[in-house]
């Protein structure tokens, strides 16, 4: 699956776009910022702060509980949120979409509350070599508690999913399957559709991590044939601490709260408590009211902007910046699947990605360098770290050519 689709005329106007993103105007180390660490997190346009600066400054209230006018209007405000997210990933209905910290929580959750209570010694869960940190450790937790079995679906020095391998460790004891749709250390864009389909063959539900692919593509749940999704808000352009998990109306009504307090219930006394309906029932206590209107925000920041514009936009980035790289004199691109999102690492001989990122830094070039928290793909490829750009909409082909630039002044100084 390619994540840009065909027939997309209109261009982006980036330099209208930039003029959103207030941080892109400052200077780092005197040099004008060029912000290339997107896949970390990216940067907030002026629709998401204010979104969020006028529930502070005008309605602040808790949310469905009050029905004096600030409540109501935070009510509305958070719940049309709810409703901009079902939009995003063409879900069925809004009921589906569960508010959380972000996708490391809605993976958390699914595995607590969907997978613990029918999981058990000698079951197996099913994941790839390529997943993030949060995709991995909640998996190994729910099998040292259970005596589960973690089993893991290898990749090729490509970067790119063993298809067949991976339903070859599709058996009888299989109890979930866990995949990243993008990755964020390779940029492998994952043909989850496929895997879905070859789950449902042998009766596994599927969880997908999204983190990495609501920023870049169109999602569309009901097409990929998944029974969970989670994303992340502050990788497509909105706040920190926001997320959701979209999940089968099915699957989540027979599911048993994660946590218990408020808001999570209908009535509560001491002989027991009856739970509130979706997708409230997963959502105790006081939520990030602010961060979910900044979520919706973002969403809408990304349907104004035109998502294909966005990913067509990055895919000539990432092609230019890939060619150019490839020139570089002891430069090593790690991961170079056919399908890839807007992500490059790469590794530079006898550098260490720190010291490399800590001299492009000081030409005003923001890049991540470390294990970007999938450990094991380090280990796969042989290399501790290595160091990382990452596109969004507002990346320009000049911001590359400052970073190579800078890249060619910290080869010469270090090698």
């Amino acid at each position: 699956m390619d994540i840009v689709k065909s027939g997309v005329r209109e261009q982006l106007d980036v330099h209208g776009l930039r003029a959103q993103f207030p941080v892109l105007e400052r200077t780092v180390h005197d040099k004008p910022l060029v912000y290339l660490d997107n896949a970390a997190t990216a940067q907030r346009p002026l629709a998401v702060i204010k979104a969020m600066e006028d529930f502070y400054r005008h309605y602040n209230a808790n949310v469905h509980r009050g029905v004096h006018q600030l409540s109501v209007e935070a009510s509305e405000a958070f719940e049309q949120s709810r409703r901009e997210v079902q939009k995003l990933i063409n879900a069925p209905s809004e009921r589906e979409i569960v508010f959380t910290r972000g996708t490391t929580e809605a993976i958390n959750l699914v595995a607590n509350s969907f997978v613990r209570p029918k999981i058990q010694a000698g079951d197996e869960i099913l994941i790839t070599h390529m997943e993030h940190h949060s995709n991995i450790v909640p998996w190994q937790l729910l099998c040292e508690a259970t005596g589960a079995v973690l089993k893991v679906a290898p990749i090729n020095q490509r970067g790119e999913l063993l298809l067949e391998e991976f339903e070859n460790l599709i058996s009888e004891r299989t109890r979930m399957i866990g995949v990243v749709h993008v990755s964020n250390a390779l940029g492998t864009v994952n043909p989850v559709a496929e895997i879905c389909a070859m789950a449902r063959r042998h009766e596994v539900p599927v969880l997908v991590d999204g983190a990495q692919a609501t920023p870049h593509e169109q999602v569309d749940v009901k097409a990929l044939g998944c029974d969970f999704y989670a994303l992340s808000a502050h990788k497509m352009y909105g706040p920190t601490g926001i997320g959701a998990l979209w999940g089968r109306e099915e699957l989540l009504e027979a599911m048993p709260p994660w946590q218990g307090g408020g808001e999570m219930i209908t009535r509560v006394s001491f002989e027991g408590t009856t739970f509130n309906e979706l997708p409230h029932k997963f959502e105790a206590g006081t939520p990030n009211i602010a961060g979910a209107i900044g979520l919706g925000a973002a969403v809408r920041f990304l349907f104004d902007t035109g998502i294909e514009k966005i990913a067509a936009h990055e895919k000539k980035l990432l092609d230019f910046a890939t060619e150019r790289m490839n020139e570089v004199e002891g430069l090593t691109i790690i991961g170079q699947a056919e399908h890839k999102g807007p992500v490059v690492s790469f590794t530079l001989e006898g550098v260490h990605p720190n010291d490399l990122g800590t001299i492009i830094d000081h030409h005003g070039v923001a890049l991540r360098t470390g294990h970007h928290c999938a450990m094991p793909v380090m280990q796969f490829y042989g290399v501790p770290a290595t160091a990382r750009i990452s596109f969004a909409a507002y990346n320009l082909r000049t911001e590359i050519e400052v970073f190579l630039d800078a890249l060619e002044k910290a080869r010469k100084m270090l090698t």
